[in-house]
């Protein structure tokens, strides 16, 4: 696996990225937070700015589009608020295929019991934390410590007790967050060759962008699969398995940009 700042960026790189796509529209995956929005220290306070709706937009009535994100299904759809897009919340566990794929699919559903069990007690541990915060999602309990960075040590480990309690979860860790899932085999990798499975219409090239540590799970199946384009978005040099990158939502902004040009063409 290589590191991310050792890719060629996928602006310098456009005419080996539309290489790629063989002269086809891709089906593209978007992640949202770090991807299509920057980074922001409330979740809630993530919002869609008006250009990037645009262009999205445009993306979508020239190819397949799917949003697949942390947050549930349903809180990313309004965020987005594009209907006719395909929408994958819960890191994969909710899929809700485009209008045109008519699928739909849970994974998970038979924890929800633990789920609210071990909400309930990280929220008692985490109480006391300043700046510590529990996101519910439908099949997964955020811990973000994002404010609370001095406490990251102290929000691990009310973390690990609630998991200690809860063997039918695991834990997964993200951008300063802590995260109990299912202990099931899925992930967005996952759930994105299972949409592409069943989806008839999605004969272009996958192309993912996606900034999370939740993305190598695509980036790898890609590539294991020699199946598509995988680009992550950061501007640190961590290990991933994309093979291009962009530094910022600005720059996913730009790609786009080029991207609803291309396919104009096409």
């Amino acid at each position: 696996m290589t590191t991310a700042g050792s890719l060629p960026s996928a602006l310098d790189a456009w005419d080996a990225v539309v290489e790629r796509l063989r002269g086809v529209a891709p089906v593209l995956f978007l992640d949202y937070d770090g991807t299509l929005t920057p980074i922001v220290a409330r979740p809630e306070e993530a919002i869609l700015a008006a250009a990037s709706r645009d262009v999205v937009r445009s993306v979508a009535a020239l190819c397949p589009v799917t949003i697949v994100s942390g947050r549930d299904r349903t809180v990313v759809e309004e965020l987005v608020g594009l209907p006719g897009l395909g929408y994958v919340g819960s890191h994969g566990f909710d899929i809700s295929g485009p209008p045109q794929a008519a699928v739909r699919h849970e994974v998970g559903a038979e924890h929800l019991e633990s789920l609210e069990s071990a909400e309930a007690m990280l929220r008692d541990r985490l109480a006391g934390i300043s700046g510590a915060a529990v996101e519910r999602k439908r099949f997964c309990i955020a811990a973000h410590y994002r404010r609370a960075r001095d406490h990251r040590e102290e929000v691990e480990r009310a973390v690990r007790e609630v998991l200690a309690a809860r063997p039918e979860l695991v834990l997964a860790s993200g951008k300063a967050v802590f995260e109990l899932r299912p202990a099931t085999e899925w992930d967005k990798g996952r759930a994105i060759r299972w949409l592409l499975d069943r989806w008839p219409a999605a004969h272009g090239t996958p192309l993912h962008i996606g900034d999370d540590l939740t993305d190598e799970t695509v980036f790898e199946m890609l590539a294991r699969d020699s199946l598509g384009v995988g680009i992550v978005v950061t501007d640190d040099d961590r290990p991933t398995a994309a093979q291009f990158s962009l530094r910022s939502p600005g720059g996913v902004l730009d790609f786009l940009g080029r991207l609803v040009r291309v396919l104009e063409s096409m």
